[in-house]
């Protein structure tokens, strides 16, 4: 018999206290991950405009900009809730722990902060400049302040500002990797949870935060022009598309090795694995993940991408991929909700049978 599925394994890895009955995991984190999914797909939206010069994203690129800044200031919002002592979050920068994954993040956090707001300065520098002109009293101080004390608009100060964009943006596709990567290091760390404990959690959460970012993006920039009633640009639609086809294809590949992998291996806690995937998970996960929400827009997506679609039909196909998209996004949330609620149920199942 297989040492993962002896008796004394089974016994060893399903036993529980009386105090482990709830696992105490609210909907603040499973939000957590999911509002830092949108920051970083919309900044590399933006990227490919300003670094890569993408022509066709310059509908929505000062706009992702703006998407990306707001769910950043607020991303560790639900953390904060969480832990009901937001005032102590200030403790891990004064006075940090080189060995806490937490402290680390509130550095990278701190960091992509400062390169986001820096390059909206920048970018909307032109506009900060003409709302000082017309603002007075402290309005007039804080626009000094947001357009560093400067005032030339002139072509060859509209130039030096690219080139700050430029490297600014150079810097932050690295730190928006490594901070929704370090999102994805401090979930694939929680060993209690054995279908995310896997070295290719960083990975499935970057591809995925592309998706849902993408996908957040192109929703929001369609019902945005349609409710002031103006045109939508054709090409940056299909331009957003094509991004997003291909970061889709690589989450949903590296979703699928990380489970094979696992019923492959038949590591320590495959029986575990195993047993939420095909237990209480199997509607969430295989239903609903996988063949709704991952191969249905996998096919449409593909259709899109290989016939001639006339322009209305195909930005509301891609708005309705998108909104799907944007809920396939939160895989790993509702997996952890789900896990969550199997986990408990089965603690409970357990405890009843050995009290």
């Amino acid at each position: 018999m297989d040492a993962a599925h002896s008796p004394t394994a089974m016994l060893i890895s399903n036993f529980v206290f009386p105090n482990d009955l709830h696992v105490h995991w609210s909907m603040m984190i499973v939000l957590y991950p999911y509002i830092t999914d949108l920051v970083d797909g919309a900044f590399i939206i933006a990227a490919l405009y300003y670094l890569f010069d993408v022509k066709s994203l310059r509908p929505v690129a000062r706009f992702s900009l703006l998407f990306a800044l707001a769910f950043l200031a607020i991303a560790i919002l639900p953390l904060l809730l969480h832990l009901e002592r937001p005032e102590r979050n200030f403790n891990m920068l004064l006075t940090p722990s080189p060995s806490s994954a937490m402290a680390g993040f509130g550095y990278i956090y701190a960091v992509s902060m400062g390169v986001v707001v820096f390059i909206v300065l920048f970018v909307y520098r032109e506009d900060l400049v003409e709302l000082r002109a017309i603002s007075k009293g402290w309005l007039q101080l804080l626009y000094r302040a947001l357009t560093f004390d400067s005032i030339d608009v002139s072509e060859n100060a509209r130039k030096l500002d690219k080139k700050i964009i430029r490297f600014l943006v150079g810097i932050g596709i690295p730190v928006a990797v490594v901070l929704y990567g370090y999102v994805g290091f401090i979930f694939g760390g929680v060993k209690a949870n054995p279908t995310w404990s896997t070295p290719l959690m960083p990975v499935i959460f970057l591809f995925s935060a592309c998706v849902s970012g993408i996908s957040a993006i192109i929703l929001a920039y369609i019902v945005i022009r349609k409710a002031k009633g103006r045109s939508i640009d054709h090409n940056c639609i299909k331009t957003c598309i094509n991004t997003l086809t291909l970061f889709f294809i690589l989450a949903f590949t590296f979703e699928m090795l990380e489970v094979f992998s696992h019923s492959y291996l038949k590591s320590g806690y495959h029986h575990m694995v195993e047993g939420l995937l095909n237990g209480p998970l199997v509607s969430s996960f295989w239903l609903w993940q996988v063949k709704i929400c991952s191969v249905i827009p996998l096919f449409v997506l593909g259709v899109m991408g290989i016939f001639k679609i006339k322009a209305f039909l195909y930005n509301f196909t891609a708005a309705v991929v998108s909104a799907i998209l944007i809920a396939a996004g939160i895989d790993h949330a509702v997996e952890c909700c789900d896990w969550r609620s199997a986990h408990e149920q089965e603690c409970k199942r357990l405890y009843r049978i050995s009290s």
